[in-house]
């Protein structure tokens, strides 16, 4: 289990151009911990985490990563950015993926336009995916774009399987934020079709009964779990360690 210092921090980022460059650098206090401050406590959990990962490939197939978490507002797509750009920190291609088509915070998280995105391609809009270079080094965003009538249908789709298969002939990882699996079955379609399956726990937030229901409905349909990361714990940096 990864445990993660309190973010209190502003989601403000640089302006990014359409080529995806920034315009300016990342301020002290962003929630991309991992770019605005790297030599922090919390950043190394986020390495850790992604070595973890890595190293746990010998025995699953991890290039496709699911983060869930119990309830919103427990800092899953705050850990979804921050884990892919530790992967990519290590020399690998990442696409990040938000299928959080009810509440998406990636795109805002990295300084990003939505117009078009994930559901553009469920919807049979778009063919290709319609990839954003991100401020981070090697991490491409695929938005959730468009909020569609009914989000748990377009995710049980066939396209989304289409979409899958191209994220990972493009990417070395691929990273996708869902939404909450303690409360809505959108995690519960997307679980089977990825390598595994993370549960983010905020301390002292999450209700112990609403976690245990995340992570049975996950079992359920036979989701690989991948671990717990805990997030907003209080204390010593020096003990936030994996």
């Amino acid at each position: 289990m990864t445990t993660l210092p309190p973010d209190n921090a502003s989601t403000s980022l640089a302006p990014i151009s359409r080529n995806g460059r920034a315009l300016s650098v990342v301020p002290s206090g962003s929630s991309l911990i991992m770019l605005a401050e790297p030599q922090s406590a919390a950043a190394e959990a986020y390495r850790a985490l992604a070595a973890n990962l890595q190293f746990s490939q010998r025995d699953v197939d991890v290039q496709t990563i699911g983060v869930t978490s119990a309830a919103p507002g427990e800092g899953k797509s705050t850990t979804t950015a921050n884990l892919a750009i530790a992967l990519a920190e290590g020399g690998w291609q990442v696409i990040a993926i938000d299928a959080d088509l009810r509440r998406p915070m990636l795109h805002t998280l990295f300084g990003l336009e939505n117009t078009e995105g994930l559901s553009n391609v469920l919807l049979g809009g778009e063919s290709r995916l319609p990839l954003q270079d991100t401020i981070a080094p090697g991490v491409r965003l695929l938005s959730s774009g468009p909020s569609p009538a009914n989000p748990l249908e377009a995710l049980a789709s066939r396209e989304l399987d289409h979409v899958l298969s191209q994220a990972r002939a493009q990417a070395d990882f691929v990273v996708v934020d869902s939404a909450p699996a303690g409360a809505l079955a959108d995690a519960a379609v997307l679980a089977p079709r990825l390598g595994g399956m993370l549960l983010v726990i905020s301390a002292g937030k999450t209700k112990r009964d609403l976690a245990r229901r995340a992570r049975e409905q996950l079992e359920r349909v036979s989701a690989t779990m991948l671990g717990v990361v805990l997030v907003d714990v209080k204390g010593d940096d020096k003990l936030y360690r994996y």
